[in-house]
Order: structure tokens, then C-alpha cells, then sequence
């Protein structure tokens, strides 16, 4: 049973993926600090930060699913950040693609609550 935003499934594996991705800029180089490392860490937060504020606002199905996009374009943000930080070789091809297979299950998740959801 759903009862709140912690329950859904695509939430607790967008908090995973987003803690993986903040431990892993913690070997990212300093002078990177304020640019790639903040980016990529603010936008893998926010895929789950979207669902969120999307569940407060539930109760009228739009605004729910305007958020699920939102974190939809999170999620696209990120693993554009993830492209910038293998091409600098902060990553190597191993983690990437296993980053990209997560974001692909998250985005599935997210494509199917929101096509799926009724209020």
C-alpha cells in the first residue's frame, strides 16, 4: 500500500541513484566543486525532490504529473552530467553504464506513474 512519496518504488531507487552519484563526486577533482560535482549532485536530487512536491500536490492529478515530468527532465539532466564527467575521466565506462542502466529503470518508473496515475 501507497501512503506516502517513500512508498513509491521509483522514489526509493531515485534516492539510491542519487546517493550513489553523490558518493561517487566525492573523487571528483575540487576545482570542480561549484560546476559539474553541484550540477550533477543537485539535478539526481531533484528527480526525487520532484516526486515529492509532485505527491503533496496529488490530490489534483495535473499538478502530480506535471511533477513526474519535471523529474523526468531531472533525470535527462543528470545523465547529461554523467556524458560530461566520463568525457573529463572522472568516471570510468564501467560505473557510466552502470549509472545509464540505472537511469533507464528510474525512467521507465517514472514514464509508467505517470501515465498510470489516477487521483
Amino acid at each position: 500500500m501507497i501512503k506516502t512519496f517513500f512508498d513509491l518504488d521509483v522514489y526509493r531507487i531515485g534516492n539510491e541513484y542519487a546517493m550513489k552519484i553523490f558518493l561517487l563526486t566525492r573523487s571528483f577533482p575540487k576545482s570542480e566543486t561549484y560546476s559539474l560535482t553541484s550540477q550533477i549532485v543537485d539535478s539526481s536530487r531533484s528527480i526525487c525532490a520532484n516526486i515529492a512536491e509532485g505527491w503533496g500536490r496529488r490530490t489534483y492529478e495535473g499538478e502530480f504529473k506535471r511533477f513526474l515530468v519535471y523529474s523526468m527532465g531531472s533525470l535527462q539532466e543528470t545523465k547529461s552530467w554523467l556524458q560530461f564527467a566520463l568525457q573529463c575521466k572522472y568516471i570510468d565506462i564501467e560505473e557510466h553504464n552502470k549509472l545509464a542502466e540505472d537511469s533507464e529503470i528510474i525512467g521507465s518508473k517514472l514514464f509508467k506513474l505517470h501515465q498510470n496515475w489516477k487521483s
